[in-house]
């Protein structure tokens, strides 16, 4: 039974959001990818479509998230379900960071608006 260590968990940074990576192939994962996402207040990441379906749980703090052009408050303790094909942009408005866990199938895209396509190294 692998076990990732805190210490061992990989962290990468876009869109002014952190992405600290635990279940990926690379740590013995085969089906699954999971992360915890650190939110900076004032962050807005840009909206984007997945290609994969997204566990999105928000541990600590409040968030705008917009999917397929509805929003939505989130606090603390609330998932979202983001279906293959939605588009996402999630906004921090408040003054703390906020904490969510994520988890997706291994080989989730990202595309922006513009066409350009993020394989984000957390998911895969």
């Amino acid at each position: 039974m692998p076990v990732v260590r805190s210490h061992e968990a990989v962290t990468h940074e876009i869109h002014g959001a952190r992405f600290v990576s635990y279940a990926t192939p690379l740590t013995g994962s085969k089906e699954l990818c999971a992360w915890r996402g650190e939110i900076p207040p004032g962050t807005k990441a840009p909206a984007h479509t997945v290609n994969r379906e997204e566990i999105f749980h928000l541990l600590v703090g409040e968030l705008l998230i917009t999917l397929d052009g509805h929003g939505l408050r989130v606090s603390a303790g609330d998932t979202v379900i983001i279906n293959p094909g939605a588009t996402l942009s999630v906004e921090n408005p408040t003054d703390h960071t906020a904490l969510s866990w994520v988890t997706t199938s291994i080989g989730l895209e990202a595309e922006l608006a513009d066409g350009t396509r993020i394989t984000p190294p957390w998911a895969n």
